[in-house]
């Protein structure tokens, strides 16, 4: 932008001044924003020493043991500016079928029965597995 227009007109603008943009430009990082890096570099470190599995408030509770107090929303804004990003577990899938086995397989008994002439006069059904209140069955 700055090539396409010049710094007078921009400024114009804006509503500063000059003088103002030339002093914004030159100046050192606000105390907040120095504390900001050095935060950042530990969360990166937190999160690489635990593998990428830490969301923000294990993030914190962890900081919070080594005796640093931080808010959980200043430490997600910051991970998500560093882009960092909480892997989640994957989801559990019952693996019930186990195909390398020496047993006999069961004979297809469909392919044995007549051939239907209607509707609802034969079911088929593979049930692999049942979820219930208890686990998986």
């Amino acid at each position: 932008m700055k090539g396409d227009h010049s710094l007078a007109q921009l400024c114009a603008a804006l509503g500063v001044t000059r003088s103002g943009y030339h002093a914004w430009e030159q100046a050192e990082p606000s105390a907040r924003a120095q504390a900001d890096a050095v935060l950042a570099a530990q969360i990166k470190a937190v999160h690489e020493a635990h593998r990428g599995r830490y969301g923000s408030p294990r993030i914190q509770r962890e900081l919070a043991a080594q005796g640093q107090r931080h808010g959980q929303k200043r430490i997600a804004r910051l991970r998500q500016a560093g882009g960092l990003r909480g892997r989640c577990p994957k989801r559990f899938v019952p693996r019930t079928t186990d195909s390398g086995h020496d047993q006999p397989i069961a004979p297809n008994r469909l392919a044995q029965a007549p051939v239907p002439t209607g509707p609802n006069q034969v079911w088929v059904s593979d049930l692999t597995y049942v979820a219930t209140r208890e686990g998986w069955l």
